[in-house]
């Protein structure tokens, strides 16, 4: 085997040593530090693979570079003065669904379907109420007619034969929904019905929006009822609840305002209300991995994206930006360490290399 020498860059070159966050989708930005990067106030260039982007910000020794609409995962290069650095690997998420209307998390079943919702505008009806996307990528509509779909969630206990759930926000109801699409009425009276998400005791909890956290007791086949319990109350939310179960059993809420600065409640079994975290702008939709870190569409310090929270070896809960994009709203994790991301038009594909755990 011939004796592969390591390749010399001009002295002169641009030298990029580390790319952050983990992945973006276009019209995020990734942040690079290195070297010469901005040198003589010679303005660099920056190209994902052949496709050209453009910085938010460039320094000496630092830079934010905007992934441009159609970039995919590539190598990313800067130029300056014609001179190239180094490349290091960016992971970009890519569309598979488009002219969609996400308001929260998409959910997946457990072939690795993908359901995505078309919420539409209050009070109005849309052709394609719920779409489903296969692993090939084949997208078909699901459910047609119902109104202003706010969340879906599957049961993980497997209780409820794979149907999925889905609230709407028009008529405080609760749907359920077979794997060949036909719809029911699961349970009526939820006010705003926003948020919903199981336990694992296969119970269904609800936000409605206005205050209140319903409990759903689920009947065992698509034609019983629910009966409902008030398991907490909340102050009333300017947008939507969204609802994640922790590992350890709390139920996490978000609940959006324009305030840059909120927090992620916890509820306990009882119905006691801590903060579980604080600090984060718009936190909407949420889900764990295995490790239990939790992923929250929102912002912090101003980024726009996905948050990685976990607690540290101290104790203290903290938070880093994980995936960088505006206009993110909520987040499932596939089988293969891949998630899909959801903004409020277009649902993602993106290889986080991340083991999720069930939407509960």
């Amino acid at each position: 085997m011939p004796l592969q020498l390591p390749i010399r860059l001009h002295p002169d070159a641009p030298h990029l040593d580390r790319l952050t966050p983990r992945s973006a989708i276009p019209g995020g930005s990734f942040e690079v530090t290195g070297s010469l990067i901005l040198k003589d106030n010679e303005l660099p260039e920056a190209f994902f693979g052949e496709t050209p982007a453009t910085f938010d910000m460039a320094r000496s020794t630092r830079a934010r570079i905007r992934v441009p609409s159609g970039a995919i995962s590539s190598d990313l290069v800067v130029r300056r003065n014609g001179i190239a650095s180094n490349v290091l690997h960016a992971n970009v998420g890519v569309p598979m669904a488009e002219d969609l209307h996400l308001v929260a998390n998409p959910a997946v079943d457990t072939d690795g379907n993908i359901f995505a919702m078309v919420s539409g505008p209050r009070g109005e009806r849309v052709p394609v109420s719920i779409y489903r996307i296969a692993r090939d990528l084949q997208i078909t509509a699901h459910v047609r007619d119902l109104l202003n779909i706010s969340s879906l969630a599957f049961d993980p206990t497997g209780q409820s034969d794979g149907d999925l759930f889905a609230s709407s926000r028009a008529d405080g109801a609760i749907y359920r929904i077979t794997p060949e699409g036909q719809v029911t009425t699961f349970a009526e009276g939820m006010g705003i019905a926003t948020g919903i998400a199981f336990d694992r005791g296969g119970n269904l909890f609800v936000g409605d929006r206005s205050g209140t956290i319903f409990k759903l007791q689920p009947g065992r086949t698509a034609t019983d009822t629910a009966e409902i319990f008030v398991f907490a109350t909340l102050e009333p939310s300017v947008a939507f609840y969204h609802l994640c179960f922790h590992p350890d059993g709390r139920l996490l809420i978000t609940a959006p305002t324009t305030s840059s600065h909120q927090p992620i409640y916890a509820v306990d079994a009882d119905g006691n209300t801590t903060t579980f975290f604080n600090g984060l702008g718009r936190p909407q939709g949420m889900a764990f991995d295995v490790d239990g870190n939790l992923y929250v569409a929102a912002s912090l310090h101003g980024e726009r994206g996905i948050i990685r929270v976990w607690s540290s070896s101290t104790g203290t809960m903290q938070a880093e930006l994980a995936v960088a994009g505006n206009d993110l709203v909520g987040l499932c994790f596939l089988d293969d360490g891949c998630a899909a991301l959801a903004t409020h038009t277009t649902l993602f594909h993106a290889d986080l290399g991340i083991e999720g755990l069930p939407l509960v």
